[in-house]
């Protein structure tokens, strides 16, 4: 018998995606650091995403990290990390995004400690404001970092789109590339990675105005959903149904459009407002902002309307459906990469591999 809510995780799709990408990237000289952390490092979609090229696995939590400690290929930490976490984070990954002196004088110290060495990639804030030094600050701090043991400079990176919604553009790259000139001479060392961001930069390289010295991108959401950020559309040739989300009907009634009563905060905090359209025929599913992320949802079929959701029950407009639904009958939904990322972290969401 089947369990629902229900998560459906298509490996076969996946690992088109990762290997598509991979090509695409190869081409450009660009490495992929595949992103696990939308699927909560799970080893077995990892594992896929390997078979598919990828040659280094990232995520923003050690706890994935160390789940994926039995796959044969370096990890990365994309979360700057914390000072408490840095001993595990030397255990469980190669190199970490930093931007903090203090979290890389620990590093080092623990990395000497444990015999290890620990590569760094230093982050560069070029406008989104989310991690990263300003450029002023970039090559004092280069210089401290080359001087400590267990540590090896290994690279420069940036991000872009997650905090400010900045689009990059070639010359945002290309100063990046500067950068990673100046730090290489005032250093006289030679930095193997420049990280370009995510897939916000991917429209760059279609556009090939992506700089020759950028040599890897950090990505996920065009494996997992077939997507790039920019322009938020399907990549041509991906898959964008890898990960498929079914929920059961558990009540249908034709109700009012709007509250009877007086209407006031709602369990999450704000008042909602509703729209009056008289009575309409209603359908509950089982599933709610626990397990979701309500404005990252969209019904497959026609006619069916999100209203909203509390914590357990997703309440749906079906007065236009053609299909004459029953309790018990089932509804596919589509998600974004914050609904994905908000399933996939439920413990309530089954999911199911096909292969």
């Amino acid at each position: 018998m089947m369990a629902y809510p229900r998560l459906e995780i298509n490996l076969k799709k996946l690992y088109h995606n990762a290997k598509m990408l991979v090509e695409q990237c190869k081409a450009e000289g660009i490495a992929v650091a595949g992103v696990t952390k939308v699927f909560c490092g799970d080893p077995i979609i990892a594992q896929v995403l390997i078979d598919g090229g990828i040659a280094m696995l990232a995520d923003s939590r050690i706890q994935n990290l160390k789940k994926l400690q039995t796959l044969s290929v370096p990890k990365m930490l994309l979360r700057i990390p914390m000072l408490s976490e840095v001993e595990e984070m030397i255990e469980y990954a190669d190199i970490s995004l930093q931007s903090e002196l203090a979290v890389i004088e620990k590093t080092s110290r623990i990395a000497l400690e444990k015999g290890k060495d620990h590569h760094i990639l230093l982050m560069v804030d070029l406008g989104d404001l989310r991690e990263g030094c300003w450029e002023d600050e970039i090559y004092s701090l280069s210089e401290k970092i080359v001087k400590l043991g267990g540590v090896k400079l290994s690279g420069i990176g940036t991000n872009f789109g997650c905090y400010g919604g900045v689009i990059p553009e070639d010359h945002s790259l290309q100063r990046l590339v500067e950068i990673k000139n100046k730090v290489e001479e005032n250093c006289g060392i030679t930095l193997e990675i420049v990280s370009g961001g995510n897939s916000n930069s991917l429209h760059l390289l279609w556009e090939n105005k992506i700089p020759k010295e950028v040599n890897q991108l950090r990505l996920g959401e065009p494996i997992v959903l077939g997507k790039e950020d920019v322009y938020d559309a399907t990549i041509e040739g991906f898959y964008d149904n890898g990960f498929r989300l079914w929920a059961e009907i558990i009540e249908i009634k034709s109700k009012p459009s709007v509250p009877i009563g007086k209407i006031g905060v709602n369990a999450f905090g704000y008042v909602p407002t509703f729209e009056n359209r008289g009575i309409r025929k209603r359908a509950i599913v089982a599933l709610g902002r626990q397990d979701i992320l309500l404005d990252g949802i969209s019904p497959v079929e026609k006619g069916v309307l999100v209203l909203g959701a509390s914590s357990d029950h997703l309440l749906l407009d079906i007065e236009e459906m053609e299909r004459e639904l029953k309790i018990g009958d089932i509804l596919e939904f589509k998600m974004n990469y914050g609904a994905l990322l908000a399933a996939m972290t439920s413990p309530y969401v089954h999911k199911i591999y096909v292969k």
